[in-house]
């Protein structure tokens, strides 16, 4: 099973998960990330050019299940404007063993962390609002996987 979606609206993590434990394995591991609300973040928008998009998770996604033993891959990234406390990504990967679920999943959320092409804004109440540098330590939890 694999299932990639880059998507405006919202996802059930329950349905998600429940899926990928229907394929029988012995291991489920996921992340979901929620927009934080730190410093008077009212909004997160997130751009992004939908085919580029998807083929490079389609492809990051290949190369998991070629890494590591996997049942399935579940990998759901919104985009547009996220109020904090929504769900901005979902990654969920399921094993007959726990630490193929658990490396691999670690290894796409670091990947979509570190090189996923969207491009991140935030709102704040006061003030402009200011696009999103890439961060040095997700840079290097990348490098760690030879991304």
């Amino acid at each position: 099973m694999k299932r990639v979606s880059i998507q405006p609206q919202d996802f059930d993590v329950a349905a998600e998960l429940a899926a990928l434990e229907a394929l029988g394995g012995g291991g489920v591991a996921s992340f979901t990330g929620i927009v934080r609300g730190e410093g008077g973040l009212i909004a997160l928008e997130l751009e992004h050019y939908p085919a580029m998009t998807q083929a490079q998770v389609d492809r990051i996604v290949d190369d998991a299940l070629a890494r590591w033993p996997l049942l399935g891959v579940s990998v759901i990234h919104r985009f547009g404007r996220l109020e904090p406390g929504a769900r901005i990504v979902f990654v969920g990967t399921a094993s007959r063993h726990r630490t193929a679920a658990l490396e691999s999943c670690a290894f796409l959320i670091d990947w979509l962390k570190s090189h996923a092409p969207f491009w991140k804004k935030e709102h704040f109440d006061a003030g402009a609002p200011r696009w999103v540098d890439a961060r040095a330590e997700d840079a290097a939890k990348a490098q760690g996987w030879g991304l």
